[in-house]
């Protein structure tokens, strides 16, 4: 190449990197921050900052071992599928005790995953202890009775039970894929609390479910001004240390001091996690004690069929209060349900729970699940069954 030449594409190349600069500077905050880190992943610990959850050392309830712990052989089958999506851990629960435990991808029972929107349902039991400790009055409250500006047009008329139940009509774009969606700007933002309550409701509130990661955020904020404490706080000393976690957990937050992300980010072991299934097959009690009213809890696991579902058509019969309820073999099952497959189910005629969390989801719907929900749970019954 001649030294011209050289000139020339030297030259070329440091306009075109200035020009890039350029562009990625004048991009917002989170649209930067999504091009750095691009798509999510389960161990994002240290990629935003996070406030902790403690547990209390002095006071841990671990799982028994079963006697005939991890005693079942997976099916070839079952074990090429867990491998197919990136399982990195797969937890079969019985009569509290663990039945079959399996870490894989390098994964072991300490490290924490992002529960994604799994993190939804712990938001859910909260603002049931809000509501047994009377800090949130009704879940018929206007969500303007905590948050004085949720007023513009249709806002006034949404209600905490809105909220719990995806029915608020919020504008938010559950787009996981866009760099500008607003779901990117939550995930990625470092404004949640303007972000969400700056939201125009375009929806009538009340009347069809329809799945918004944004409303979930707005209840930790109405679940903020109702008790006076941080969603880390409330959790840490109204269930995470009731339930005698045996390590702390994580919550993201969108800036340092800043908020946690309530629709999505809570990080904790498989162990810990499955204290949740616990907590739903028993109603609410850990171990002689009430953390959430059963009153409260039977609501938050039943379907809010007063609602059309999401495609408007028929009564709702598969969300209850930020939890999923699966139909499985004539029996209501809820769960917890992150993004990229992190599962908790809780099933009630085996008094078993069942966690898998992985790297990566079927993306394949039959209804308002993905068809990997249902071989999870196929391959629990079968392990239950040989166990």
């Amino acid at each position: 190449m001649s030294l011209s030449r050289k000139k020339k594409w030297l030259c070329g190349s440091i306009g075109t990197v200035l020009l890039l600069s350029v562009v990625y500077m004048s991009l917002p905050y989170y649209a930067r921050q999504a091009l750095v880190h691009w798509m999510p992943v389960i161990d994002d610990l240290e990629t935003f900052h996070r406030n902790v959850v403690h547990h209390n050392p002095g006071d841990v309830w671990h799982w028994e071992r079963a006697e005939n712990y991890n005693r079942y052989r997976l099916l070839p089958a079952d074990s090429a599928y867990l491998d197919s999506l990136h399982t990195v851990s797969f937890l079969v629960i019985r009569h509290d005790s663990i039945l079959f435990e399996s870490y894989r991808d390098g994964w072991n029972d300490t490290l924490t995953s992002n529960l994604y929107s799994a993190t939804k349902t712990i938001v859910g039991l909260l603002t049931g202890i809000a509501l047994d400790e009377g800090k949130i009055h009704s879940l018929d409250d206007k969500v303007s009775r905590y948050i004085p500006s949720y007023t513009k047009g249709m806002q006034a008329d949404v209600t905490v039970r809105d909220l719990l139940t995806m029915s608020g009509g919020m504008a938010w774009d559950e787009s996981y894929a866009s760099l500008f969606s607003v779901m990117t700007h939550g995930y990625y933002g470092n404004d949640l609390y303007r972000l969400v309550t700056g939201l125009e409701v375009t929806d009538r509130p009340g009347v069809q479910f329809s799945y918004r990661s944004g409303e979930t955020q707005l209840l930790a904020f109405v679940l903020e001004t109702a008790t006076g404490e941080t969603l880390s706080r409330y959790a840490e000393e109204k269930l995470w240390k009731p339930m005698q976690a045996e390590r702390d957990a994580y919550w993201l937050l969108d800036k340092e001091g800043g908020d946690e992300k309530a629709f999505c980010c809570f990080h904790t072991t498989a162990r810990d996690v499955a204290r949740f299934g616990r907590l739903m097959l028993h109603r609410g009690n850990w171990n002689g004690e009430q953390l959430v009213s059963q009153a409260y809890m039977d609501e938050m696991l039943r379907p809010a069929s007063y609602l059309k579902d999401q495609w408007g058509r028929d009564s709702l019969n598969y969300y209850g209060l930020q939890t999923w309820i699966m139909h499985y073999h004539g029996e209501a099952i809820p769960c917890m349900r992150g993004m990229l497959g992190q599962y908790i189910y809780a099933i009630p005629s085996e008094d078993a729970i069942v966690v898998r969390l992985g790297r990566k989801r079927h993306d394949v719907y039959e209804g308002p699940f993905t068809v990997d929900m249902t071989r999870y749970l196929d391959i629990a019954r079968r392990i239950l069954a040989g166990g």
